[in-house]
This record gives C-alpha cells, sequence and structure tokens, in this order.
C-alpha cells in the first residue's frame, strides 16, 4: 500500500456516542457517510435499560439515515440489575445488539445509575457468558482517594481482573483503553479479551490539554495520560495486533457545556475522523495496518462479517471547520481549524 490513493474494507466505529433528539440529527451524517456499523452507547439522559427501549432508540437513528446508506446502528444495553435471560437471549440472537455496557456509577457522562458493586451482577454475567454475549466496560474506578491518572490501572488490576477469572469464556470488550498498563494486560488475556482505542488517545496526552491553557475540548473520561502511555497506544494500533481495534468514543456536547465551570467530558472525533487516521497511519509509515485496525480486528472480534464496501482515499487536503452546526448548535470537532491530508469515499 502506498502513501497516494489507496483503499480499504468499509471500517466500523465499535463505540460511539450519537446522543437525542437534534444533537443527533447534526452528528449523525460524520458517521454514517463512511462507516457500515457502529455500536451505540445507552448512557442517554434516560439510559437504555431493556430491549424494547433500545428498538426504539434504534428506529429512531435509522430515520435519520437517508436511502442508499448501508450504515448500521448497532445498540447496547445498559447495565442494570433488570436485565433478564430473556434479554440477553434476544441480544444474542439479534444482529442489532452487540452487548451489555458496564458503567461504574458516577464515572462518566449520564453514569449515575451504574455499578457500585460489580459483584452483584456476576448472574447477569453468567448469563452473557452461556448466551454469548459481549460486556462492554467503561474501565475505571470512582474513588476521590485514588488519582484521577491512576483508575484505570486500579481497575483493570481489581475488577476486570476479578470478572475473567470469574467468568473465563465471557467475552470483553475494555473499552478506550488509556495506559501502557492497559495495552500489556490486553496482550496477555486470552482470546475472548479485546480493547478499543480512540483517536484522540493516539494523538494527544495530557500536556497536549493541560498545558499553555486549559484546552476544554481534549478533555475527556477516561483523561488523557501519560507521552509514555500515548505511545503505547500508538505502537499496538499501528501493529495491527488483532486484539484491538477502533472504537471512537466519539462524544458531542454543546460549546456551552464543555467551554463551563463544569465541563463535560468527551470529545466529538467523528468529523473526518477516518482521514484524520489515515494521516495518522500514513504518518508512522503504518499503511499497510490501517485495514487492520479500523475495518478488520473489530469485525472479527464481533463475529460479523466485513463490510462490502471500500474506502477509496485520495491525497486531498481538506479543512477542518471551527464547528458544526448553527449559532444554537454548535459542537467544536477535534483538530478543528487544521487540515488533513486525504479524502475518503465510498465505492462498491
Amino acid at each position: 500500500m502506498n502513501n497516494i490513493n489507496f483503499s480499504i474494507i468499509q471500517p466500523d466505529d465499535w463505540h460511539i456516542h450519537l446522543r437525542e433528539g437534534s444533537i443527533a440529527e447534526l452528528v449523525i451524517k460524520d458517521t454514517y457517510i463512511t462507516f457500515g456499523r457502529a455500536l451505540v452507547m445507552p448512557n442517554l439522559e434516560k439510559p437504555i435499560l431493556n430491549v424494547d427501549q433500545a428498538d426504539k432508540y434504534r428506529n429512531f437513528l435509522m430515520d435519520l439515515i437517508p436511502k442508499g446508506h448501508n450504515f448500521s446502528p448497532i445498540m447496547t444495553l445498559y447495565l442494570n440489575e433488570n436485565i433478564c435471560e430473556n434479554d440477553i437471549a434476544r441480544i444474542s440472537e439479534s444482529k442489532n445488539f452487540g452487548g451489555i455496557k458496564f458503567y461504574p456509577k458516577g464515572v462518566t457522562t449520564n453514569s449515575s445509575k451504574g455499578v457500585s458493586d460489580h459483584r452483584n451482577f456476576f448472574h447477569i454475567f453468567k448469563l452473557m457468558e452461556k448466551f454469548n454475549v459481549v460486556l462492554q466496560i467503561h474501565g475505571e474506578v470512582n474513588d476521590k482517594n485514588i488519582d484521577e491518572f491512576d483508575r484505570e490501572k486500579i481497575f483493570v488490576d481489581t475488577v476486570l481482573n476479578e470478572i475473567i477469572k470469574e467468568f473465563p469464556k465471557l467475552r470483553i470488550v475494555l473499552e478506550h483503553i488509556t495506559t501502557k498498563h492497559a495495552v500489556e494486560f490486553i496482550k496477555q488475556c486470552k482470546f475472548n479479551i479485546g480493547a478499543t482505542i480512540t483517536p484522540h488517545h493516539l494523538l494527544y496526552e495530557r500536556n497536549d490539554m493541560l498545558s499553555y491553557g486549559l484546552k476544554p475540548h481534549l478533555y475527556c473520561k477516561p483523561i488523557l495520560k501519560r507521552n509514555s502511555d500515548m505511545v503505547a497506544l500508538a505502537d499496538v494500533a499501528l501493529s495491527g495486533h488483532e486484539k484491538f481495534f477502533l472504537g471512537s468514543d466519539s462524544a458531542p456536547h454543546l460549546v456551552g457545556d464543555k467551554q463551563s465551570d463544569c465541563g463535560c467530558a468527551g470529545v466529538y472525533n467523528a468529523h473526518k475522523l477516518i482521514e484524520i487516521l489515515a494521516d495518522f497511519f500514513a504518518f508512522n509509515n503504518s499503511l499497510s495496518n490501517f485495514e487492520k485496525f479500523v475495518s478488520t480486528n473489530g469485525a472479527d472480534f464481533y463475529n460479523v462479517p466485513y463490510n462490502k464496501k471500500k474506502l477509496y482515499f485520495e491525497k486531498s487536503k481538506t479543512l477542518i471547520p471551527n464547528f458544526i452546526g448553527n449559532s444554537e448548535i454548535k459542537i467544536i470537532p477535534m483538530m478543528a481549524g487544521e487540515f488533513v491530508n486525504w479524502t475518503a469515499k465510498l465505492v462498491e
């Protein structure tokens, strides 16, 4: 594969927030014009707690997608005590569902109904293991006595490690990993444990967010970590390692909610996302592994067929706008005001 023009299997995004209402109407286009599938997170203001709610939300999203686009939102349920065997069986039988999402209580946006004690959900994990349903995990402890930058490591060493030992065949995705420690942990796990990596954790570290003025649009959870962590994430993504794949964690918030005295966590990176990643892989002389990271590793883990379309890249500069939306609904994308060096277009 050269650095001029190339094509890959149409990619998937295995972790995204599409929100509700007018925000969803604004942001979903950035994903459906490029991706074949996206795993949609359930932490809405009223979380998606059961299959019927997920179906209703999916129908809302499908109504926003024009005819001719083959994009498929893949739904998740918010882990809660009312999930029963019938729910898990229905999820396992439907191509429209990708799993159940574990949010530690209070750890991120709309997680107030999350998990306080993971052991209280062992009966659900046992059923998920039985029906081969994936558990997606936001891997941080929410403990004010633990440093913010160490919360992923502590979660991996305690909660995640215990779940894996109790349920050795449960398929698990540790989402949006941020540390070298998590990379090494996932590498040594068995085939049924994978991880997603976001573009912002590949491109930025905590100094980018905190030095020379606070950058609220780089504030996310889990928070950006040390340079050595960013390098470890980049190395494993660029290697094409089969256990690691794209989950953008694209999380739109209105400008006023980001630039406030209690700014929301989340980076909106869906705008020109695949072109940004093409730049990253090309700059690091790793375009030969680009398709693995964005198109095939995730599909392999989730046991779904590769997308049939191809995404074609041409070397052509494009400016990322300073914002998307309008004066009433304004969202600032990652790399606002910067150029990307590619344009991408779907072909049959």
